[in-house]
């Protein structure tokens, strides 16, 4: 182990001072503690973010004071304050624009058969940081001394980039499975390898992640996913059998062989998807976007088919993987809205191909376009990124396809306003027109008239009115 309490050496100093630099907040705030006859530190994940010149917004300190002499101590100095944490011993607040979270010092106990910790204060800074997750994460500085406290050879692993547990990895995970996992996403997050003993006791315990809940998982599994690199932590969740606990399509994509690049199976080219995927975003990570690629092709093992001549086929796995991917979702406890968006761009991800044939009319544009919706761009995105195939003429071809399919669009939208295709008449004018009440025949007779305006384009009122009266002789209304 690392010396306890040392000066800091030239490095240590220049982050420090870089940190304080940015946040005179935690000095002034130690000070309060301070006169108070309490202890506080920047602790966890701010000393590591700040050690790697990355520091945000976002400050964790931990204390000896309770929650209720915190609570005490920053009210009239905090600019906001909340107390969700209270119970778990900590008090958030803000301070010129800085987000803030004290926690009382943490001895906490599992009884490794329930999901939740129970919560037991400790009394000093060394127990704290025994109980936390990774060495690079039980780093401390107090304040305002600036003291720096290094129990486990934290700053050793930070130089080395590598994740270990402070005390052994068995008792580590007995405590809280979920830690198994969080090594995966800061192996995402930071490009961090995981010390050996680290990633066998991962394949040796992964079973325990079913001591977790659904909603844990599913947040560290999201940051993971919206990590730097998440295809790194994807196959270190793979490769020790964490997937499997609650991810196993993806797993399941390994002996599948891939139609459109036969040199691949299709795990890789899922892999491969999400980092093109990557590549193409604008905005910051995009977990919709991210996770639609993971999932794209899982429905492949379940539609897997060889013909007579041995070509491998999956028909119809965008419609299967769509199905699978919301009921994954679901079991994850995503909200509905993301689950939509999602298993909305697996099933589509399959329409742009026949496009270069020259199958599509205007129509076949119009429809691509309404039935995306607001994840036109995204699909624009998605589908580019599952052009893997190795064979440059037909990559160029496809590409050359979807830029013409884009200009298509471009230049329909601009004609039409595709974004707010609606039928040439809306509901009131129908019902005047054929004296219907409010009701089903209402919807029946609207969406008639949106398939016109999908299948010809916009209609005058003249015609419209005549399709409508058209169609209702038909349906006798």
């Amino acid at each position: 182990m690392s010396e306890t309490k040392t000066s800091l050496n030239t490095a240590q100093r220049r982050a420090v001072a870089e940190l304080m630099r940015v946040s005179p907040v935690a000095d002034e705030l130690g000070r309060r503690f301070a006169a108070a006859g309490h202890e506080l530190h920047l602790v966890g994940g701010s000393v590591r973010d700040a050690l790697l010149g990355r520091l945000g917004d976002d400050l964790d300190f931990c204390t000896d004071a309770r929650p209720e002499q915190t609570l005490a101590l920053v009210k009239g100095w905090a600019d906001a304050i909340w107390t969700t944490g209270q119970e778990f011993g900590t008090i958030g607040l803000q301070r010129n624009g800085l987000r803030l979270e004290v926690t009382t010092y943490r001895a906490e106990a599992y009884d490794r058969v329930s999901r939740n910790p129970i919560v037991r204060y400790g009394t000093s800074l060394d127990e704290d940081l025994r109980r936390r997750d990774f060495t690079i994460n039980a780093m401390a500085v107090s304040v305002p001394g600036h003291t720096f406290t290094d129990l486990y050879g934290g700053l050793d692993d930070l130089a080395r980039r590598e994740l270990r547990t402070p005390g052994t990895p068995q008792e580590s995970f007995a405590d809280d499975p979920l830690r198994m996992l969080r090594a995966a996403r800061f192996a995402a997050q930071l490009r961090f390898a995981v010390a050996p003993e680290v990633r066998a006791a991962m394949v040796d315990m992964a079973a325990d992640l079913s001591r977790i809940t659904a909603e844990r998982i599913r947040d560290e599994f999201v940051k993971l996913m919206c990590g730097a690199d998440p295809v790194f932590g994807l196959r270190l969740l793979v490769e020790t059998g964490l997937a499997d606990q609650f991810l196993p399509e993806l797993s399941g994509l390994k002996l599948e062989i891939d139609e459109h690049a036969q040199h691949k199976d299709v795990y890789e080219h899922t892999l491969t998807v999400v980092r093109n995927a990557i590549g193409l975003e604008t905005d910051g990570p995009d977990f919709t976007l991210r996770f639609a690629s993971l999932m794209h092709d899982i429905g492949k093992p379940a539609t897997k088919a060889v013909g007579p001549d041995g070509r491998v086929s999956f028909h119809h796995h965008e419609v299967v993987g769509a199905r699978m991917t919301k009921q994954r979702m679901q079991a994850m406890k995503f909200p509905k809205d993301v689950i939509s968006d999602v298993t909305g761009l697996v099933a589509l991800h399959l329409r742009f191909y026949g496009y270069g044939r020259g199958e599509w009319t205007d129509s076949a544009v119009r429809r691509y376009v309404t039935d995306a919706g607001p994840l036109l761009s995204r699909l624009h995105k998605l589908t580019r990124s599952d052009v893997t195939t190795r064979n440059r003429r037909k990559a160029a071809n496809l590409a050359a396809d979807y830029d013409a399919l884009e200009e298509r669009i471009a230049r329909i939208e601009a004609e039409e306003d595709l974004a707010r295709v609606r039928p040439d008449l809306d509901g009131n004018e129908i019902m005047r027109l054929l004296g219907l009440p409010p009701g089903p025949l209402v919807g029946k007779a609207w969406r008639h008239l949106k398939e016109l305006r999908l299948e010809r384009g916009p209609l005058t009122h003249e015609e419209a009115e005549a399709e409508l009266r058209r169609w209702a002789e038909d349906n006798g209304v």
